[in-house]
């Protein structure tokens, strides 16, 4: 089949957008299909590319039908029309790959598919409009695949009576969790023999949770020395990344995250370290195995991959109730939800002293934390979550069939 994804970002662009989209294109081009995906420009890539068997057509496209698209808009419509795909399939609203071929739906005549995406601005002002006109938009798709059983964007569908819906979770590369083993990453680090090691994984935009983890690791009371290794990127190019990088360089009123950063790192002590660090996949995807716990207390989210991640790894998991966190905790039980008010905005505002409360609990409590390990690893090797497996769902839904009474079964 000649099939077409259509994403806002994709590699070398980096974010979980983007590694869903990839696993999935590049895993269905292995399997004989013809796969192109469409998406922005990168300064990175060329404008027409071959990805690992993908072909990558980007557009200096920016925008979404709220706030208005620049670019050559009529130049996207008219490749994703006249490509002769058998199947689209479209990853997030709000954002112009989706929004651009809105009013286009009814005469597209791929089989159309659509991952909503979570809604991040269902409750926000300016989508308003937008939202309203979403189950319309919804009812001309021919597939709609949610990552999250229960959740704002799922509820709209079932509330309009919809019945293209399927329910598939998000995962982890079984090439790269194969296994458990650790390398030399602690050493690397310079890590004392014995010590814990504390971990989170995020685009360090202000909404990821970075600041608040490193505040409750400051709280927190450990019996052993401890070091926390806050992994991230800064995400410059949108709008809202620098908006938070903006944020987050102020301050307003708090410590800077590299002032809270150096604050933990000059005590006279030196029982704990904070490494603020961008590492390489290889060494991220070491540092989920070599890792104690694994804190995530992201505002907003949909359905995180790292949480997928740390489960695959067998790594104990702390969260705040981001996206479906507390569903990707009963589908795998390789963790726990530490509880964080709701703002008006639907974003969550994580406290780090609970966060801290239950870091403390969780380290005091080693057969606890094996034990969470051991469920996360288990449903990873057998409940479904590989991307290998995964990608078969997805192509059984672009063709048209149903996925496995397992696959949706078991996460729907």
């Amino acid at each position: 089949m000649k099939l077409l994804f259509c994403c806002e970002n994709y590699p070398p662009s980096v974010g979980g957008v983007q590694e869903v989209v990839r696993q999935i294109a590049e895993r269905l081009a292995t399997k004989g299909h013809q796969v192109t995906v469409a998406t922005s420009a990168h300064a990175q890539r060329p404008a027409d590319a071959v990805r690992n068997g993908v072909r990558v057509v980007s557009f200096p496209i920016a925008g979404n039908w709220s706030r208005g698209m620049s670019g050559p808009v009529d130049d996207y419509k008219r490749f994703v029309q006249a490509g002769g795909f058998d199947a689209i399939c479209i990853k997030a609203a709000q954002q112009w790959t989706f929004d651009a071929l809105v009013d286009l739906l009814p005469a597209i005549r791929a089989r159309k598919v659509f991952i909503p995406c979570g809604f991040s601005g269902l409750y926000q002002r300016l989508y308003k409009t937008y939202f309203a006109h979403m189950p319309q938009w919804l009812a001309q798709c021919d597939a709609l695949i949610y990552y999250a059983s229960d959740y704002r964007d799922i509820r709209m569908a079932q509330a309009h009576g919809l019945d293209t819906i399927h329910v598939l979770p998000n995962g982890a590369d079984e090439r790269e969790f194969a296994d458990t083993a650790v390398t030399d990453l602690r050493a690397r680090m310079g890590l004392v023999p014995g010590s814990y090691l504390l971990l989170t994984v995020g685009s360090i935009s202000g909404i990821k949770g970075h600041w608040e983890v490193a505040r409750a690791f400051e709280l927190a009371s450990f019996d052993r020395p401890a070091t926390l290794l806050l992994n991230g990127n800064v995400p410059r190019r949108s709008r809202l990344g620098r908006a938070w990088q903006r944020v987050h360089e102020l301050g307003l009123g708090r410590p800077t995250l590299s002032g809270l950063v150096r604050r933990i790192n000059s005590r006279q002590d030196g029982a704990k370290r904070v490494v603020l660090t961008d590492l390489s996949r290889a060494d991220v995807v070491q540092a989920f195995k070599s890792s104690d716990l694994f804190v995530f207390a992201s505002h907003v989210e949909y359905s995180p991959l790292v949480l997928y991640e740390a489960a695959a790894a067998g790594t104990p998991f702390l969260t705040t109730p981001t996206g479906n966190a507390e569903e990707i905790v009963r589908w795998t039980g390789g963790g726990i939800v530490c509880p964080a008010p709701v703002a008006a905005s639907g974003y969550l505002r994580p406290r780090p002293q609970d966060l801290a409360r239950n870091m403390e609990a969780l380290m005091a409590d080693p057969q606890k934390r094996a034990n969470l390990g051991q469920s996360g690893r288990k449903a990873f090797l057998e409940g479904g979550f590989s991307w290998a497996h995964i990608a078969d769902a997805y192509e059984r839904i672009l063709l048209g069939k149903q996925p496995s009474d397992t696959q949706e079964a078991a996460h729907g």
